[in-house]
């Protein structure tokens, strides 16, 4: 595969996941998977330059993306764990209104 079928694949995650953005502002969990998806696909990038230049700062860029993802959806997770619990909803417009 060369790197034009990289890039294209990574271009379609990345729209998808600006679509689900645009599209669907309600839900919380959706908007959440989104910016995931959107991280997958500047990291299909960063794979396939590193591939197609020989080095492995992509892969090393890739290593510390997934990091900080994991842990970001980690406690984006309990969050909205904890915002369901109280609201019983994950529309945004509910966590708008926050008491405090």
């Amino acid at each position: 595969m060369s790197l034009s079928h990289y890039l294209i694949f990574s271009s379609i995650l990345f729209v998808i996941s600006m679509a689900g953005i645009f599209v669907n502002r309600r839900n919380v969990l959706i908007l959440l998977m989104s910016i995931e998806l959107m991280l997958l696909a500047v990291n299909t990038n960063f794979i396939a330059f590193s591939k197609y230049l020989g080095n492995v700062d992509g892969q090393v860029f890739v290593f510390f993306i997934l990091t900080v993802a994991a842990a970001e959806a980690a406690i984006g997770l309990a969050i909205l764990v904890v915002l369901f619990r109280n609201k019983k909803s994950l529309e945004v417009d509910d966590i708008n209104q926050l008491e405090g």
